[in-house]
Parts: structure tokens; sequence; C-alpha cells
């Protein structure tokens, strides 16, 4: 037990004297830390709302033109939209990107 009370005690008065050391450099020499406010930033783009996917189910019947009147849309943009698609050959079942 005595072994390790001198280099115990030893390293409880070094730390105390460092850690004295320092706040009492600290305390004389810094400077009270600026106030900062935060004010809100403009933003300089406004936020767009997300764009939502929408796909339709080809029914029995069912032409890109059709499917453009009840969609609200064009053969052109469900064209554009649907590259892979034959506007000749729609499948009952297969579903369209509409936007």
């Amino acid at each position: 037990m005595r072994r390790y009370a001198a280099p115990g005690a030893l390293l409880l008065a070094v730390t105390a004297a460092v850690l004295g050391i320092h706040y009492g450099l600290q305390s004389h020499s810094a400077k009270p830390p600026p106030v900062t406010t935060f004010a809100p930033q403009p933003r300089l783009h406004p936020k767009r709302p997300a764009s939502t996917v929408r796909y339709v189910r080809v029914e029995h019947g069912d032409s890109f033109s059709s499917i453009a009147a009840r969609t609200h849309t064009t053969v052109a943009a469900l064209e554009r939209l649907n590259p892979g698609v034959s506007t000749t050959s729609l499948r009952v079942g297969q579903e369209i990107r509409v936007n």
C-alpha cells in the first residue's frame, strides 16, 4: 500500500497544480465569449413541393389518347414519359406513367 501512496499523491498534486494554473490563466486572459444571435436567413430559392410520380393501369380498350384525356395531359407528354412503351400495343394491366 505504501508503495502506491507516494506516486498517487504526486500524481494528484501535479494534476491539481496543472488544473489550477490552467483555470487561473484562462480567467485572466480570456475574453468573454461574443454574444451571437441567429437571425433567420432569407431563402434564395423557394422550396418547391415534391412532385409525386403517378401511374395509371391500362384497362381494356385504352389507348394513349384515351389515357391522355382521362388524366388531363397530352399524348406527346405520355410518349415522352414512357419511352419504352409502344403506343399501338398496350397491354391490359400495364402501368403507364402520367406525370
